[in-house]
């Protein structure tokens, strides 16, 4: 699941060598925080959050074959 969320995520990017992608567990719930540039920060999330919303649709549907919960945060 981490490798899918960098290939996704990199491809957004202007810089993909800072993006860092870390994971842990939250209450039955795997968690996965997106670190991207400041100047990238805009690309991920989207108008509207658009982007975003995209990245975690793709990546709970992956999760759901394996039925697993995941959670994606983006964080600044």
């Amino acid at each position: 699941m981490k490798e899918l969320i960098l290939t996704i995520t990199k491809a957004l990017v202007d810089q993909p060598d800072q993006v860092v992608v870390n994971e842990k567990e939250d209450d039955g719930a795997t968690v996965y925080e997106i670190r991207v540039a400041e100047s990238d920060m805009g690309k991920v999330i989207g108008k509207q959050g658009r982007i975003a919303k995209a990245i975690r649709a793709v990546v709970k549907a992956a999760a759901s074959k394996e039925d697993k919960k995941v959670i994606v945060d983006i964080l600044d």
